[in-house]
């Protein structure tokens, strides 16, 4: 019972870290005066759908694992914040940082609720070593330049940088036609 109570215990207090996901604003729309603008877990949970629909446009990839790099992409913003390439912080030092937010993560969990697992799935799409991992860095971008179209519709504002930002890094076929489909709207 002892082991139950202390597996609860760190499965409620790995919870609670991620409500710092719901608190805090993507910096990008921030640094741009966006009215409202999204969580970092509203820019999760739409990149877990999207994961789980363009899985479908690309056989042989495993949908679940495109799901769970969706949902695990940006946890380790919830310790150390979102940090944009802008922000005065070096590639390396947010690669260091992000690392040290997930190992703390993986210990907050432990192996036996999943704490390892979590770990190699941020690492995997960090390192981008599976296509899954390379179609979730896809739909990234594509979640980003989505809510852009969609903050300029509805706050008259010119995000252009960020279409800018990824134009031509699509690598997979699914991020290529969506972005052609997302540009074609916006200029509609």
């Amino acid at each position: 019972m002892a082991e139950e109570a202390s597996s609860a215990s760190r499965a409620i207090s790995f919870l609670h870290l991620t409500q710092q996901l719901k608190l805090t604003p993507r910096t990008g729309w921030v640094n741009h005066g966006v009215d409202k603008p999204e969580s970092i877990a509203d820019h999760m949970y739409r990149m877990s759908l999207m994961a789980m629909v363009a899985a479908k446009e690309m056989p042989g990839l495993d949908q679940n694992r495109c799901v769970k790099l969706a949902l695990i992409h940006d946890l380790a913003e919830a310790i150390v914040g979102d940090i944009t390439p802008h922000d005065p912080v070096s590639k390396e030092e947010k690669a260091k940082m992000e690392a040290d937010a997930m190992a703390k993560i993986r210990d907050m969990l432990g192996d036996s609720l999943g704490g390892e697992e979590v770990e190699a799935l941020w690492h995997e799409y960090e390192d981008q070593v599976t296509d899954e991992a390379k179609l979730l860095k896809d739909l990234d971008k594509l979640e980003m330049i989505m809510q852009a179209g969609e903050y300029e519709r509805a706050q008259g504002k010119d995000l252009s940088q960020f279409f800018e930002s990824t134009a031509g890094k699509f690598t997979t076929p699914v991020g290529q036609a969506w972005e052609a489909e997302i540009v074609a709207r916006r200029k509609a």
